[in-house]
């Protein structure tokens, strides 16, 4: 049987109007939730919103992951036809999804999702990049191509690193950015070389952009349709799918978090688009990536929707309910959150053949593997699983299972914590990463030296 403890205090499939947080109690209203995904990703969160005593109703688009969150929340078909049910509408990504959203707003709904224009910061890279740069955020050399072939004559023309980045739908199979690691690029023609016999139909945009070196390090806020909300949140992704940052690039393979009022990174990047963020009624996450060094902050690239699986950290450290914050932000209400301090790290626990897509892999080695928790375990939040007959099982067709979380103050007692319960859950043929975090005991001392952590 399922062996998920109830985080937050919360308990599993409660109808209160009551939330106890911290001793507190807070009363809202049920609310009716309709929860909008291209490929479940936000059935986390409709669980935790479930667990809350709201209504929930989930729409996935994709086929292949109809069965996601199963068992956990309620699912529908057709989405169109609850929006009238609906007292707010979450949608989980980017994609064509803002520009639903915002129609949405615009005939009186609460709705958390963007807009056209906040797709496409993240959509189309070099959009983003101009956008910045009309902002006044410096940006690295970067060029566009639509030819392989092109690409290649750029970098035999111009030697050097360069990263590879896949623009449009593309860039969400993250396995295909590449880094150079060769000074005369040689490493990059050859990559260049082989996504032109294999990949050049569903790659027809993607940038080539300077690397450099420095420490990379995300910031990100909650926006009301208005301002930010604070605090903002410092975040490390650890996107290799191996132990010391070895092998091919994942989604993600864990995330550490902190909590932080405004910093030099955020005021430098994301604030700066706060006026039109708001003219755009933006509702929702919001969040940049960069490389810092001693002689500047140059940011990669937006994440204009909840990051995954950023959000179910997120999640795990505020005190805050996340069902009444989300209604709040949707509201346009100006909201202090409240969340816990230190260090939050969450670690995601996949199954072949992830990072890669191989239905059949998958089907043989994976897919409806029971999950086993020796004990109850707390800090637990789902992926790419459902349930049946009282068991966590593995569905989706991706392999990425579930993400732990744990919390310390300080970035040791945080990964205590999330390996000491990662200890008690078995999948069969499961991996993750069990460094996440180490970067911080070097990375730490450089960003500090260099300013950029100081709330300002």
């Amino acid at each position: 049987m399922v062996q998920i403890s109830s985080t937050n205090n919360q308990k599993s499939g409660s109808n209160s109007k009551e939330v106890k947080k911290n001793g507190a109690v807070k009363t809202m209203a049920p609310r009716k939730f309709l929860f909008v995904s291209i490929d479940g990703l936000i059935g986390d969160i409709a669980w935790q919103v479930v667990k809350e005593g709201h209504e929930v109703k989930y729409y996935i688009e994709n086929p292949e992951d109809k069965e996601v969150a199963d068992g956990f929340v309620s699912k529908i078909d057709d989405w169109k036809k609850e929006v009238d049910w609906a007292d707010i509408i979450v949608f989980d990504d980017v994609l064509g999804q803002g520009k639903k959203a915002k129609k949405l707003r615009e005939q009186g709904k609460l709705v958390v999702g963007g807009s056209h224009y906040t797709d496409q910061l993240e959509d189309d890279r070099s959009f983003g990049q101009e956008e910045l740069k009309k902002y006044g955020v410096p940006i690295l050399p970067y060029k566009e191509f639509t030819s392989f072939d092109e690409g290649i004559e750029f970098v035999k023309e111009n030697p050097g690193r360069y990263v590879i980045k896949p623009s449009g739908e593309a860039q969400n199979m993250k396995g295909l950015l590449f880094i150079g690691e060769e000074e005369d690029g040689r490493d990059v023609i050859q990559v260049l070389g082989d996504y032109n016999k294999a990949w050049a139909k569903k790659i027809p945009v993607f940038q080539l952009q300077k690397r450099i070196t420095g420490v990379e390090i995300a910031v990100g806020a909650f926006f009301n349709g208005k301002e930010f909300i604070y605090p903002i949140n410092v975040n490390f992704e650890h996107k290799k799918l191996f132990p010391g940052n070895l092998g091919p690039s994942t989604g993600e393979m864990g995330t550490v978090v902190f909590h932080s009022e405004s910093n030099k990174i955020f005021n430098s990047t994301l604030k700066k688009f706060e006026e039109k963020l708001a003219e755009e009624n933006y509702v929702g996450y919001i969040d940049i990536n960069c490389i810092v060094n001693s002689n500047g902050i140059y940011p990669l690239e937006f994440t204009s929707r909840f990051g995954y699986p950023h959000i179910s950290i997120l999640q795990d450290s505020m005190i805050t309910p996340i069902g009444e914050f989300l209604y709040d932000l949707a509201s346009g209400n100006k909201i202090q959150l409240k969340v816990r301090s230190g260090f939050h790290i969450g670690v995601r626990l996949v199954v072949p053949p992830f990072p890669f897509r191989d239905k059949e892999t998958f089907e043989v080695k994976s897919k409806d593997s029971i999950i086993y928790f020796k004990k109850p375990v707390d800090g637990i939040h789902l992926e790419d699983v459902k349930l049946v007959n009282g068991e966590l099982v593995v569905t989706g067709s991706s392999g990425v299972v579930l993400i732990v979380c744990g919390s310390g103050q300080t970035m040791k007692q945080a990964q205590n914590q999330v390996y000491g319960r990662i200890r008690n859950i078995m999948i069969p043929h499961m991996y993750y990463r069990t460094d996440i975090g180490d970067r911080w005991f070097e990375d730490s001392d450089k960003l500090h030296n260099w300013g950029y952590l100081r709330e300002i």
